[in-house]
C-alpha cells in the first residue's frame, strides 16, 4: 500500500459538521519550532551561500544565524505570546530539554504544550534507527515536562512508509506533517488511530521569508488573508488555522512587529478558539464521537 493510500480521500465540502466549544468558528493553533544545530554538521537551512559555492563546516554564520533565534528571538515571540495569553504549542527536538534549559523551562512555565520534533533537527529518513529516535524524544520530553508529548511535527515534515507506526507505538496520537486539509483526519495504525491536525507549509515564516524571500510584512498580511478566508468558511463547518513560527525569522526585530500584529489581528476576532495541537485532536475525536450513529 502507498503511504498516501493509508489517508483516503476526502473532499472537504463533504465533511460532516463540527462544532467548536462556545460557539466559536476558527480554532487557531500557533507552532513555535525550537531546534538544535549543530555546529559539526551541515546546517539544515542557510541564509548565507557559501562563499565561492565552497561548503564550510563549521558553518559558523549559517550557524549562529539560528543560534541567534535560542538566544535572542525567541523571548521576544515568547512575550509577544504570553502577553496575549496566547495557548503555544512547543514544536521542540527533544534535546532542546538539555541543550537550551532556559527555552525549554520557559516554555514548560509557561504551560505550552510540547510538542516531538525529532530529537535533533534532520529528516526522519537520514535516521540510522528512527524508532530510537522517537522513542528517546518522547521519553526525553517525558521527563523533563513531566508528561509524554501526545503530538508531533516531523523535522521538515518528513516520514518514511514507517513513521506513522512508530509514532503510535510510542504514544504519539496526533501528527502535524500532513497539511492536506483545513480538518482533522484519522490515520489506521497496527497500534491504533492517529490523527492529522492541520498544519501549513504557507502561513509559516520558513515558506515566506526563508524560501520565498519576502518583505518581513507579508508573512502578516499571508496571515490575515489566510484568517479572513478560514473565519468565514467557519460559519459553516468549523475550521483549523495553524501559524508556525521560528525563533531566527519572525522572532527578529525587523519581523517581530508583524508577528504581534497578526496574534493582535486573531484574537480580535470573538469567534476565534485558540487551542493547541492535543486540544484541537481530543476536540476533533468527540466531535466525530458525537455525531456517529450511536455516539
Amino acid at each position: 500500500m502507498a503511504l498516501s493510500d493509508r489517508i483516503p480521500y476526502q473532499a472537504l465540502i463533504d465533511r460532516p459538521k463540527l462544532k467548536l466549544p462556545n460557539g466559536k468558528r476558527l480554532a487557531v493553533w500557533v507552532i513555535l519550532n525550537v531546534e538544535e544545530w549543530r555546529i559539526e554538521n551541515a546546517m539544515p537551512r542557510v541564509v548565507l551561500s557559501p562563499p565561492m559555492g565552497q561548503p564550510l563546516l563549521p558553518d559558523v554564520p549559517n550557524w549562529s544565524w539560528h543560534e541567534y533565534g535560542m538566544r535572542a528571538g525567541f523571548w521576544r515571540q515568547f512575550k509577544a505570546l504570553t502577553d496575549r495569553n496566547m495557548k503555544v504549542t512547543l514544536a521542540a527536538n527533544a534535546d532542546v530539554c538539555n541543550a537550551y534549559p532556559r527555552v525549554a523551562s520557559a516554555a514548560r512555565e509557561a504551560g505550552f504544550e510540547f510538542m516531538g520534533h525529532g530529537f535533533l533537527q534532520g529528516p526522519m529518513h537520514k535516521l540510522a534507527d528512527q524508532g530510537d529516535a522517537i522513542k528517546r524524544s518522547v521519553e526525553t520530553i517525558a521527563e523533563f515536562t513531566g508528561r509524554a508529548p501526545r503530538s508531533w511535527e516531523s523535522p521538515g515534515l518528513t516520514e518514511t512508509e514507517e513513521t506513522l507506526d512508530l509514532l503510535r507505538l510510542n504514544g504519539i496520537e496526533y501528527v502535524a506533517d500532513w497539511v492536506i486539509d483545513d480538518l482533522p483526519q484519522d490515520i489506521a495504525t497496527p497500534h491504533g488511530t492517529i490523527t492529522t491536525i492541520p498544519y501549513t507549509v504557507e502561513t509559516n515564516d520558513i515558506v515566506v521569508h526563508a524560501l520565498q524571500h519576502l518583505p518581513s510584512d507579508q508573512f502578516l498580511k499571508r496571515g490575515i488573508d489566510q484568517f479572513d478566508r478560514l473565519y468565514l468558511e467557519g460559519a459553516d463547518n468549523a475550521r483549523v488555522m495553524a501559524i508556525s513560527i521560528h525563533p531566527y525569522i519572525t522572532g527578529v526585530p525587523h519581523r517581530i512587529k508583524y508577528l504581534e500584529q497578526l496574534l493582535d489581528y486573531v484574537i480580535g476576532h470573538d469567534g476565534v478558539a485558540s487551542m493547541t495541537a492535543s486540544e484541537i485532536g481530543d476536540w476533533y475525536r468527540s466531535e466525530m464521537k458525537r455525531i456517529s450513529p450511536g455516539g
